[in-house]
């Protein structure tokens, strides 16, 4: 299981790495990243229904579908129309519509009273985790002048939390002894837990000193004219890192715990069973999910970034 898990894990690391290379060399941002985002989305959705099939009163499937992918497609207005709505008006929008649509689906299918606000209520909850949650993750992509800014903000993001994860199951296997939250998530402990912070500094530390600015000075001297000094970057504070590093750990964790408590409602280990070791695509995420809209305050607020 171990050679599996190393075997998927380096696959999926390279995979990332090559649509961020293909991304970085594209015209427009997010021409290589953005059908990820539908895929995740997509599969998302797809695990999270299935969490609650067995339920009396699951929400209109079609409906949730495409309320998602209308909800990351809506993120494509800020590459068209910057302007127009700003950055997180244009995937507001899309949240917007997305509750209309199952709204009306919820009024096509009545027929007698009793379960509509609990569908309607799993509905938007599933347009908030999922579409809402990784619309952050594209805005990141987005960041700068012609996003500019964001290879290196959705790179630092992952290479934050999943070395806090790496951190977290590391010293946790180690040395665990004290149970974090027993019953949502029997594994996690309060000694992985500081593994986790310890991690996540460490990779913020690196990602201001070395990971950002190489990835933004190269995207400034591909992007620059010649004899054009001009650069996009600005100065964030020498403590920003800290900052970026603790809310980014323990955010990933509240992450992590929410799905364990999503599936342990639905009296579920795994959000799937399609990729033996690792569960499913909600097992994967989980935590970059609700980091995201923190990232994203982090750099807007010029705590993380360029020197």
């Amino acid at each position: 299981m171990l050679r599996w898990r190393l075997a998927l894990g380096t696959t999926f690391v390279a995979t990332l790495a090559a649509l961020c290379w293909l991304d970085a060399r594209a015209e427009t941002p997010g021409t290589w990243l953005m059908p990820l985002a539908l895929v995740l989305a997509v599969l998302g959705t797809q695990e999270l229904l299935g969490m609650w099939s067995d339920r009396p009163q699951r929400p209109l499937g079609p409906a949730v579908y495409l309320g998602n992918i209308a909800i990351v497609l809506a993120n494509l207005g800020t590459i068209w129309r910057p302007v127009m709505f700003g950055p997180l008006g244009w995937p507001a929008i899309g949240l917007a519509l997305a509750t209309i649509l199952v709204f009306w689906g919820e009024m096509a299918r009545y027929t007698r009273p009793g379960g509509v606000a609990e569908r309607l209520g799993l509905a938007a909850l599933a347009l908030t985790y999922i579409g809402l949650m990784i619309s952050f993750l594209v805005q990141l992509r987005l960041l700068g002048p012609g996003g500019s800014w964001g290879l290196a903000a959705l790179a630092s993001l992952v290479l934050i939390v999943k070395t806090s994860d790496i951190g977290a199951y590391t010293v946790g296997r180690l040395f665990g002894r004290h149970k974090m939250a027993p019953v949502l998530s029997p594994g996690k402990t309060l000694e992985g837990a500081a593994g986790a912070l310890a991690a996540a500094l460490l990779a913020a530390w690196v990602s201001q000193a070395w990971l950002i600015p190489a990835i933004v000075t190269a995207g400034d001297e591909a992007a620059t004219a010649p004899g054009d000094s001009s650069s996009a970057a600005s100065v964030v504070p020498d403590w920003g890192w800290i900052v970026a590093g603790l809310s980014l750990c323990v955010v990933g964790i509240v992450g992590d715990l929410a799905e364990s408590l999503l599936k342990r409602d639905a009296g579920r280990k795994d959000s799937s069973n399609w990729m033996p070791g690792f569960g499913g695509v909600l097992d994967l995420i989980d935590s970059l999910l609700l980091t995201a809209p923190v990232a994203y305050l982090l750099w807007s607020a010029d705590l993380m970034g360029p020197r």
